[in-house]
């Protein structure tokens, strides 16, 4: 009898557990955490990281490239960029309302003392943070998103020039003559799919990657940091899950999808991005995924890197009600005015910036000075930031699959039968308990 193999999704996830384990012990050896840290552990997750970011960009520039001269419609392609920067502000604006109101109804920040509070030193950020306020005026976002040389561009791994290079690119080779053009075009289409092959086997390192880095995050903070802001922790996992059952699952049934079935399709993903808190281990496979789900190519290779900067629903959800909980932490009440320029302020300041280290606290120095919030507080939860990263990079990777299918029907470019077959191919929970009684029969 063949000897079953275990999915990615479970090697991740006993990679995590084991991660876990390692990391609270070591949490309790200071002289050993170290040397552990700095020889083993950290050089084993730099390494899946790298090997993700080395894979992310090929693949973008090459799906990007054949699926827009496939399109071969300026005006086409101009809709659905316009559609999509439309359906990605209204998404990530209600993600920020609705973690103000859970902020304002349970109230995580109040009833603290602050003296039981460790705090971390995050001048790191404050170069950052004066960057990102100087680019996100709106003559320079304009001007960033054009690259003045794309290889300086690729350098950096500044996504959303590469993309509108990639998009230019792609509708001037689609205006070729075709003996011109399919030669590059199949030059390209080769480039994508041995990228997606270059994927499939970074992704047998995943596990060892996942237990390196959940090892170095929890040895370093430990599970009594967590004890004093255990309600903001909580509260910011239950504001995720209900954004992703109920926003989002609302959204995918008013398109004619099932966010459950999204759930089913990015386990992998799912437990890779919340394990790595970074969404971009995932990038490449999920695009790949929309792809073998019924989305064109056109739109899931536009739509998942657009998405990866503009569309952070978890990050959005999380530095609403992070203001909220260091407002309260400080007993300021911020007026309904006040909270209105909150919304205002973060809509523009979280969009563009997904590359940044630190993503979510560049935005929140960026913005708490706004409305008169104390930066300060934010050392606060720094120690656990992490933790909460894990969840909201996991709903990041669930609102962008989800827009790329939103998008897909809007444009009526959808396939229902190529989702079907997809959908049917996978091995679900019915047939592994078919085959496995098979097994045991014979």
């Amino acid at each position: 009898m063949k000897k079953a193999k275990l999915s990615l999704a479970w090697q991740i996830l006993i990679g995590l557990v084991l991660g876990i384990a390692l990391g609270a012990l070591l949490n309790h050896f200071s002289a050993e955490k170290a040397w552990w840290i700095s020889n083993v552990l950290q050089p084993a997750g730099d390494i899946f990281i790298r090997l993700i970011k080395m894979i992310v960009i090929p693949i973008v520039i090459s799906s990007l490239v054949v699926g827009i001269a496939g399109v071969g419609d300026a005006k086409k392609l101009g809709r659905i960029g316009l559609k999509t920067i439309l359906y990605f502000e209204v998404v990530t604006t209600i993600a920020i309302v609705v973690g103000l109101l859970l902020a304002n109804v349970f109230h995580p920040g109040t009833g603290i003392d602050m003296s039981t509070l460790g705090t971390v030193d995050i001048s790191q950020y404050e170069k950052t943070t004066s960057e990102v306020q100087h680019d996100h005026a709106f003559i320079a976002t304009i001007l960033n998103l054009i690259p003045s040389n794309i290889f300086a561009a690729i350098a950096r791994g500044d996504m959303l020039p590469i993309i509108f290079f990639s998009v230019f690119f792609g509708l001037g080779l689609s205006s070729l003559p075709g003996e011109t053009r399919e030669p590059l075009v199949k030059i390209f289409q080769g480039v994508s799919e041995t990228m997606f092959k270059v994927t499939h086997m970074i992704m047998n390192y995943a596990p060892i990657g996942v237990f390196a880095l959940i090892a170095v995050t929890v040895a370093n903070f430990g599970f009594g940091s967590l004890l004093p802001l255990a309600k903001l922790v909580i509260l910011v996992y239950v504001a995720i899950l209900f954004f992703a059952i109920a926003v989002l699952g609302l959204v995918a049934k008013l398109f004619g999808f099932s966010v459950f079935k999204l759930f089913r399709i990015f386990k992998d993903e799912l437990v890779l991005a919340y394990s790595t808190a970074s969404s971009e281990t995932v990038l490449p496979r999920v695009i790949e995924k929309m792809e073998a789900y019924g989305a064109p190519k056109a739109i899931s290779s536009f739509v998942v890197p657009t998405g990866y900067s503009f569309n952070l629903d978890g990050s959005t959800l999380y530095q609403s009600i992070a203001a909220i909980f260091i407002a309260q932490l400080y007993g300021i009440d911020l007026s309904i005015s006040q909270q209105v320029m909150l919304v205002l302020t973060l809509m523009v300041t979280s969009k563009g910036i997904a590359g940044v280290p630190g993503v979510s606290f560049v935005v929140l120095l960026a913005t708490l000075g706004s409305v008169g919030i104390p930066l300060e507080g934010l050392a606060f939860i720094a120690g656990v930031d992490r933790i909460m990263d894990m969840a909201r990079t996991a709903l990041n990777v669930i609102g962008n699959a989800l827009a790329v299918l939103v998008i897909s029907r809007w444009e009526g470019m959808y396939d229902d039968a190529k989702g079907a077959r997809y959908w049917n191919s996978l091995p679900h929970w019915r047939s592994k308990t078919a085959a496995a009684g098979k097994a045991v029969a014979e």
